[in-house]
């Protein structure tokens, strides 16, 4: 995606003292490390993440109390003691930072640094997708508290020269001595280069600044950043956000589906209630044959694939007299179209009548996790084919969101290995 103008009408990265785990004070950094906030899965990958190590980014993610303001509070002391003990220490230079992810094959390299706000005025930053304002309630509490940018957003733009610009920068840094190096237990390997000389931060500067990009991952901390940003007149370190900005010319991203797992519904009851508007069929098992018959009715129209009762229901060919009465039509075709939109205009609101809210819908990237987590809870698992990038991207283009966790790319940046301190 690039933009017509001078480095005035693009993205503005610029380097800054990166906070980061000493390593000599943790058990390890891999240890250390998280997936992105909203990936955990909650109780069971907590648990797991905060026993890892008693460092672990979680406890300032993710902190454990009975209220919002306990919550943050806990994440501010936990922040400052990490710093005090030395667990956490600033880079002495600025600098951007090259971020590499490696596994069997697949290579992702982007480049981290602070991203000014302003773009979001200028259209420069493209969202897809809608956010929850109780989510970015939530974020702007714990940014607030802790003073920090804790995790980055994954951030797309498309390149245009791989020989020059950022993209050469990129690949010079990764020939050298990395600042870290962890595996995961995922299998991922991660490794992190500082950029500090004036000539390299130069000429990223130059070519992201024709350059615009759109949102992979972290829509509800861009709003979050917003948020803050108007509250801290300028000028501010809040007049900039961490992001992740990656070429997918160079490294295409892989687009997943987000699940949802219906708190109060059993599937008995929702096939029940869809009986009629939709054609219903069981398919076999296991999961992996059965997210294979969701696939393959999903090139033909919109398909869903329902599971917690021990077997898998496929829901597809909705009535058209429905999706008519159902579906707002002062859209786009394409977004009328999506999975996402008839799950919820059709299907949540309309049929089932289950509101958008925490306590009814839990939003899960892993589809083992969503069904076993129906199973436990009597619930509904509704599991989601992905919707393709070039779709995304084409919508966003118009200014048109989809609907929220609609999509999931990837590979996510590891939280953890480099935040920014606003204090």
């Amino acid at each position: 995606m690039t933009t017509s103008g001078t480095a005035d009408h693009g993205l503005r990265l610029i380097p800054f003292h990166g906070l980061r785990y000493v390593p000599e004070r943790v058990g390890s950094l891999a240890a250390v490390t998280s997936p992105p906030y909203d990936v955990v899965v909650r109780p069971d990958g907590l648990n797991h993440l905060e026993s890892a190590d008693p460092h672990n980014i979680v406890r300032l993610i993710l902190p454990q109390a009975d209220t919002p303001a306990a919550r943050n509070e806990q994440a501010a002391r936990t922040m400052h003691h990490w710093l005090a003990e030395g667990v956490l220490s600033t880079d002495d230079e600025p600098a951007l930072y090259v971020y590499e992810q490696r596994r069997a094959g697949l290579v992702q390299r982007g480049v981290i640094g602070a991203l000014a706000l302003s773009a979001a005025d200028a259209g420069i930053v493209l969202p897809h997708e809608d956010v929850m304002p109780d989510v970015v309630t939530d974020r702007a509490g714990l940014m607030r508290a802790t003073a920090a940018n804790l995790e980055p957003l994954l951030l797309t733009y498309r390149g245009d020269d791989p020989e020059a610009g950022a993209a050469a920068v990129v690949e010079r840094a990764a020939r050298r001595a990395p600042l870290l190096s962890t595996t995961t237990e995922d299998g991922f390997q991660h490794r992190l280069w500082a950029i500090t000389d004036p000539a390299e931060l130069a000429s990223v500067t130059a070519d992201l600044g024709r350059r615009q990009a759109l949102i992979a991952d972290g829509h509800h901390r861009w709003a979050t950043y917003l948020r803050l940003q108007e509250e801290h007149p300028s000028p501010t370190p809040w007049d900039f956000g961490l992001v992740l900005l990656v070429d997918t010319a160079r490294y295409p991203l892989q687009v997943r589906a987000i699940h949802r797992m219906l708190r109060r519904l059993p599937v008995a009851a929702a096939l029940a209630a869809v009986d009629g508007h939709f054609r219903v069929r069981p398919v076999d098992g296991p999961l992996p044959l059965a997210m294979e018959a969701l696939d393959d009715a999903a090139e033909r129209g919109n398909a869903f694939l329902l599971a917690g009762d021990g077997s898998f229901h496929l829901v597809t060919d909705p009535d058209p007299a429905l999706i008519e009465r159902t579906v707002r039509r002062d859209r786009p075709e394409a977004w009328r179209r999506l999975d996402a939109t008839v799950l919820h205009a059709t299907l949540l609101d309309a049929i089932w009548d289950v509101p958008d809210t925490p306590d009814h819908i839990s939003y899960i990237h892993d589809t083992e996790a969503t069904v076993a987590m129906a199973e436990r809870n009597g619930g509904t698992a509704v599991l989601m084919h992905p919707v393709r990038e070039e779709v995304v991207r084409d919508l966003a283009r118009q200014g048109v969101t989809m609907p929220r966790k609609s999509t999931s790319f990837g590979p996510k940046p590891a939280t953890g290995l480099v935040l920014r301190s606003l204090d």
